[in-house]
């Protein structure tokens, strides 16, 4: 088992890395204030994992709470159903909640810890690559509005979160290829070396290799840990964490949330963003070719879907969360490892980028 730290100050907690996790009980009483515990997974994860994560928690008065699968139900009337839960089985303010499943499961216990009276622990057990490498750590939660995706949340950072990568070993191909979307992220903002190694490792990687995956885990989580100890409110540098994210939400918003998985419109936002970056002279061709390589190789798509229009782009992305002012700020890289957020750009080069990726 690895072991890392997000440093918060009083706030900082662990985040542990290794298989067979669920069943370990002593990483989880430490967490674990009050005699109370309510699991929130959804209808995919809870035949899979919920009796062992249950078996693991006995002792405690554990209530179960199972949400539908996907995107298009991370709303608040699913929110309601954690609350309700909650109440009608009396839980106090020594609760703690625990996330049992991807990134909507895991942003949606955030926000209900968050919230129910006015906040209670929680602890994060993400089951999908994608959760593992980043929407578990750092404490963004929330839940999506029909004009944008995370438009209503909080920051509220886990008491802990607790990585099984043997839960992996029932993820669709298609959910792995979307983790790999938030993997290389890391490499193309932060990490030029880390990128090479995902190159060099790829095939392996999208076979779930276990030595390679856990190393690829866990280096993600030390990036994102850093940043997020640097800036935990995104009010600076965390924001370098959105590479591709401003387009690729617009993708996930005009599509319908649910249609294109969120690693699928990183991957073809993260392409869009290379390609800014490169029209802006701040890349060169070898280093757009290169990200777009290791995008295709994850197996992701490297364009938008045909029915968005740039019109469409424009529209969605002006209600992102990194609009300033009425100014629009994009993540983009001025070399493979160094990403700037920046709204100094010519807007002109911006429609040129909507054109390219969707002629």
């Amino acid at each position: 088992m690895q072991q890392l730290t997000v440093e918060l100050g009083e706030r900082s907690y662990p985040i542990f890395i290794g298989s067979g996790l669920l069943e370990q009980r002593e990483l989880f009483v430490p967490f674990i204030a009050g005699k109370q515990v309510c699991i929130v997974t959804d209808d995919t994860v809870a035949p899979l994992y919920l009796d062992a994560l249950f078996h693991t928690l006995e002792g405690y008065q554990v209530t179960c709470v199972v949400l539908p699968t996907g995107e298009a139900y991370k709303n608040w009337a699913t929110l309601q159903q954690i609350f309700d839960a909650l109440l009608a089985s009396r839980h106090d303010r020594r609760t703690t909640l625990i996330a049992l499943g991807g990134g909507v499961v895991g942003d949606m216990t955030g926000f209900a810890a968050s919230c129910y009276q006015r906040g209670v622990d929680f602890i994060q057990v993400p089951t999908t690559l994608l959760s593992q490498v980043d929407s578990s750590v750092g404490g963004k939660t929330g839940i999506n509005h029909p004009a944008g995706k995370n438009m209503l949340g909080a920051f509220y950072q886990p008491r802990a979160v607790i990585i099984d990568t043997a839960s992996l070993r029932t993820l669709p191909s298609r959910e792995v290829s979307a983790g790999l979307a938030e993997v290389i992220k890391y490499g193309l903002i932060r990490d030029e070396a880390f990128l090479g190694w995902l190159e060099a490792n790829m095939q392996g990687l999208r076979n779930l290799d276990h030595d390679l995956i856990t190393q690829a885990i866990a280096r993600s989580c030390a990036i994102k840990a850093d940043v997020v100890a640097a800036d935990e409110r995104e009010g600076g540098v965390r924001a370098i964490l959105n590479l591709g994210h401003t387009f690729g939400h617009a993708i996930e918003a005009q599509q319908g949330y649910g249609q294109w998985l969120h690693g699928e419109a990183v991957g073809a936002g993260m392409v869009m963003a290379l390609d800014m970056s490169r029209r802006l002279g701040w890349i060169d061709d070898a280093s757009f070719e290169r990200g777009v390589g290791i995008v295709r190789e994850a197996g992701l798509p490297v364009r938008p879907p045909d029915s968005m229009t740039s019109a469409d782009f424009i529209r969605l992305m002006a209600v992102d969360k990194k609009v300033l002012d009425g100014q629009l700020r994009l993540v983009l890289l001025r070399a493979i490892g160094k990403a700037v957020i920046t709204a100094e750009f010519d807007t002109e080069i911006l429609q040129a980028t909507l054109a390219q990726s969707n002629p």
